[in-house]
């Protein structure tokens, strides 16, 4: 696992996502981190780490544009805009959130096997809290 911090985007999966939205034209940037959200609750049985890391900073993509969000790090997140990414895909990226924090997660086994668990679930929880009281306040996936 090429990871360096405990950030969304403070891992090689995340980064070259990040690197790949400003490659892609504006108008493609908010469906790929859609289809990123859509992909993790559609993957069948165990959730592999890679496609857990790249979720998780699809999820911060969006809790970004929440009240109360973390801006996005553009030192290894996206340095460009996404036009169209808003709050209204909070409940689709709280789901998302939710399948990698769950029982057949490797990102979870990872980050315990590597004995940060913990700490990688506070900030994660962080984030997490950020689409909670977005969903409260009615933003949800068109």
């Amino acid at each position: 696992m090429g990871t360096w911090d405990f950030g969304p985007f403070d891992n090689d999966p995340a980064a070259d996502f990040a690197g790949e939205l400003d490659e892609a034209a504006p108008e493609e940037r908010a469906p790929r981190v859609v289809a990123v959200l859509e992909g993790a609750l559609a993957a069948g049985g165990y959730l592999a780490g890679k496609e857990g890391e790249v979720a998780v900073a699809a999820a911060a993509l969006v809790a970004a544009q929440c009240p109360g969000g973390e801006p996005v790090d553009p030192s290894h997140g996206p340095k460009r805009p996404i036009p169209g990414l808003d709050a209204r895909w909070t409940g689709l990226a709280l789901r998302a959130l939710d399948r990698v924090l769950g029982p057949d997660s490797e990102l979870v086994e990872l980050w315990d096997d590597s004995g940060e668990g913990a700490r990688w679930r506070e900030r994660t929880a962080r984030l997490r809290g950020v689409l909670v009281r977005g969903v409260r306040k009615g933003h949800d996936p068109v």
